[in-house]
């Protein structure tokens, strides 16, 4: 979806797998014939889902757009994990599950909701001394970030087929949903990894109203 306005436009982007956010506005430019365009808020390259771009004047409510409530759906992989939380890394450890059950994992949801406080990955893009936590994370430089209150409203299990866990999140501005699956491994004691995520929502805005990079870029 695009509204368009005298001063500028609001476009909502199905961000697919393995772009960056900055690579999906760098395209936009380009085919929109645009100079001014941002997006309200990072998608790592290996989740999909919702990405809102603004363009013109409208990029003045870039912030506006970044402070609302979002919603996400994913799988988390227990009894593994990896430096960066994700498929981005390899495995670094493996624990056994066996004695895993269903109720557990259900009965840990209530502690991943409410304000809580979360410390973002190494790998973000999270800013230490002017530059990237990425950057240095990748370098196998040690990054310290400070930790966070952060509010999840729902935290849901959706699913369970061990190792394997699907789940949906609705929470605040500036949530790691990486982190908090790294949090519930260590709280269900075998550590997890997220091996995928879709951003559903932001505010009112639903990722079914969004257009793929291919019919934003054909129209123009």
């Amino acid at each position: 979806m695009t509204s368009q306005q005298p001063e500028g436009s609001v476009i909502l982007v199905d961000k697919p797998l393995e772009w960056t956010s900055f690579d999906v506005v760098k395209k936009l430019r380009y085919a929109l014939k645009t100079k001014k365009i941002g997006h309200a808020g990072t998608l790592d390259p290996l989740a999909t889902g919702l990405l809102i771009l603004c363009t013109g004047k409208m990029t003045k409510q870039i912030e506006t757009y970044q402070a609302q409530e979002k919603e996400y759906t994913g799988k988390m992989v227990v009894g593994k994990t990896t430096p960066s939380f994700d498929l981005e890394t390899e495995i670094d450890s493996e624990t056994d599950i066996s004695h895993l059950k269903n109720e557990m994992v259900y009965e840990l949801t209530s502690q991943f909701s409410g304000i809580i406080s979360q410390t973002p990955p190494a790998y973000s893009a999270i800013k230490v001394k002017g530059k990237r936590a990425y950057e240095s994370a990748r370098k196998g430089e040690e990054v310290k970030l400070k930790s966070r209150e952060v509010e999840i409203s729902l935290f849901e299990i959706t699913d369970i087929n061990f190792p394997e866990i699907s789940f949906r999140v609705t929470c605040s501005k500036g949530t790691y949903i990486r982190s908090l699956v790294r949090d519930f491994g260590v709280a269900l004691g075998v550590g997890a990894y997220m091996s995928e995520l879709r951003r559903t929502r932001i505010g009112e805005y639903r990722v079914e109203e969004a257009k793929t990079i291919e019919e934003l870029t054909n129209k123009t």
